[in-house]
């Protein structure tokens, strides 16, 4: 008779279950495994962060003018700017995409709304948001209804709103000026408890962009879209559709950053925005944001955007280096960056 239980019958060729510490071994290695995947990330998403207050702490004890409640509030104002437009930079960026036109589109913007300043507030910001979305959005059909290169056409766009930009001053000879005392004026000049509204604009519009990529469809359609545009489509995603939305929404913020800009300055000078698509590109990428796409966040864009702002504020405070050096200190950061990212990318595929 055979009396071996049912319970404890093994089938023949079944695999027999791991030794009770080979099993708790394998669980603490799986778990050190985790936690080492969930530092890299932390480290890819927020590491900018820890540089920038770092810096910020050696430059208080080194140079006390720079520790400043002023001091400050001028960095974080001309930080806004670049802030707004490296919002738009990093959804594009996302995707996988790029655009190099947001510095021509930036001077366009200021331009336009110092012109329209002289019939109200609204017309100072709808003309350009009008102008600089219709040209987002040209920029956003031909890259994903036409299958054309996101360099090639921002590249084109940067030089045609540059053109227009010159077309609309007499070459750069006709300056526009915001009427004195105006409301528009007032949107770049005044403030709340010392801070100024640019600094309050870009703060509002970096929440509303995180809650966009991390609470909605819309924003994980963005991630997936970067991650593998094939494999986006075969889920069902709108794939063209996101990524026309992104180009529209970095003409529109970078349009929206030079009317800022163009009240603070009460002109729109014609001559400011060459090389601020490569600034806003350096902050995103220094961000944290991958350049292939499928990565990134808004929070990391401002730290490195105020990293950058910060830097060429010590320069100055420095007084015996020229801003110039800021382009070198901003690209010896770029490649660290870069470096830093293909090590954690490795690093997190081996794990």
């Amino acid at each position: 008779m055979n009396l071996t239980s049912p319970l404890t019958t093994r089938r023949k060729g079944a695999p027999s279950p791991p030794p009770p510490g080979r099993a708790a071994a394998e669980d603490r290695t799986g778990a050190e495994v985790s936690v080492s995947a969930r530092l890299l990330s932390l480290v890819q998403r927020q590491g900018v962060l820890a540089v920038l207050l770092l810096v910020v702490v050696i430059a208080s004890f080194a140079y006390p003018a720079f520790a400043t409640l002023d001091n400050s509030r001028g960095v974080l104002v001309q930080a806004s700017f670049l802030a707004i437009v490296a919002l738009g930079m990093t959804l594009v960026i996302i995707t996988g995409g790029i655009d190099l036109s947001v510095g021509s589109v930036f001077a366009l913007g200021g331009v336009l709304a110092a012109w329209a300043s002289q019939w109200g507030l609204l017309p100072a910001l709808l003309v350009p948001l009008v102008v600089c979305g219709a040209i987002g959005t040209l920029n956003g059909l031909l890259i994903a209804r036409a299958g054309m290169a996101p360099f090639i056409v921002t590249l084109a766009s940067l030089l045609g709103a540059r053109g227009l930009l010159l077309a609309l001053t007499d070459e750069g000879a006709t300056t526009y000026l915001v009427p004195k005392g105006s409301a528009f004026g007032e949107l770049g000049q005044g403030g709340v408890a010392g801070f100024g509204y640019p600094i309050l604009v870009a703060l509002a519009l970096f929440g509303a962009g995180g809650l966009i990529l991390q609470r909605t469809s819309f924003g994980q359609t963005l991630f997936a879209v970067g991650g593998s545009t094939d494999a986006a489509t075969l889920m069902g995603l709108p794939v063209a559709r996101a990524k026309v939305t992104v180009y529209v929404l970095s003409g529109l913020l970078a349009g929206f950053a030079g009317a800022l800009n163009a009240a603070r300055l009460s002109s729109g000078v014609t001559i400011i925005g060459a090389g601020m698509e490569l600034d806003a590109i350096a902050a995103v990428v220094i961000g944290g944001t991958l350049l292939v796409g499928g990565a990134g966040s808004v929070s990391g864009t401002l730290w490195g955007v105020l990293l950058l702002a910060v830097i060429q504020n010590l320069i100055n405070q420095i007084g015996s280096l020229n801003s110039s050096y800021q382009s070198v200190v901003s690209g010896g950061f770029l490649i660290l960056v870069v470096v830093a990212q293909r090590y954690v990318s490795r690093s997190r595929r081996t794990l």
